[in-house]
């Protein structure tokens, strides 16, 4: 099982400008996510995370309440927080959410993007392809969704970039319980040419360029019917129908 103290103390004594304590045990829980250091079904002890920040027992309450707002963490009444572990169904449901969700991103990015926000895209994409050639792949996906959560910024939509928050969390919670074959990056610089139709302002194109992408992530996924359970009566169910 994954140590909390070794999964999120990457990092623990930054703190950007105007950041809350809050903040900063939110977004450390929830890169330690996006990086596959906190896997799902991790659960989340309070006791252990305020000591490992040095904060209280109550800001930890919060930044959990927060993640489980995102339905990236469960809470569960009497026994504490975990990251949260999807069903296949609830995988499906998310990804299909994702999809729709990306498209309108896109529609809004190619309309309303800077040319500042084009250009901190590109240096994100040479941060995530750098990763992924060293081999870190979970700074790597963790970049990956950060560009993801870009576009939605790029799209000027305060609530859809919410919610694209919310999904990118959750699809990295899919790749780490349901992603097959090795960890290799595919989609090698497909956020590049998906950059380039945006700043061209090529809608049709960018939308095109999106839903191929999105057809490569989910293709590395196995959600049919024969994914594997943790549940033991599930596992044996050949043998109690005997």
């Amino acid at each position: 099982m994954t140590t909390l103290k070794n999964s999120v103390t990457k990092g623990v004594n930054t703190k950007v400008a105007g950041q809350t304590q809050d903040d900063v045990v939110y977004c450390h829980i929830f890169d330690a996510i996006l990086e596959q250091r906190l896997p799902p079904a991790t659960k989340l002890n309070e006791e252990a995370l305020a000591e490992i920040f040095g904060v209280s027992r109550t800001i930890i309450r919060r930044a959990l309440l927060r993640l489980s707002l995102e339905q990236v963490v469960v809470i569960r009444p009497n026994r504490g927080a975990m990251v949260a572990a999807p069903t296949v169904e609830e995988a499906k449901q998310i990804f299909k959410a994702r999809e729709v969700m990306e498209i309108a991103i896109t529609e809004l990015a190619v309309e309303n993007a800077t040319k500042a926000q084009i250009d901190e895209c590109r240096k994100l994409v040479a941060k995530e392809n750098a990763a992924f050639d060293l081999g870190d792949y979970g700074s790597g996906l963790r970049l990956s969704g950060e560009f993801h959560i870009k576009l939605a910024e790029m799209a000027g939509n305060t609530p859809l970039l919410a919610f694209q928050r919310s999904l990118v969390s959750q699809t990295s919670l899919l790749i780490a319980q349901y992603e097959t074959g090795n960890h290799s990056n595919c989609s090698l610089d497909e956020h590049s040419i998906l950059i380039d139709a945006i700043e061209a302002g090529n809608q049709d194109r960018a939308i095109e360029l999106m839903k191929d992408h999105l057809g490569h992530i989910r293709s590395k996924l196995n959600l049919d019917s024969s994914t594997a359970s943790n549940d033991l009566h599930v596992v044996f169910s050949n043998l109690l129908k005997k």
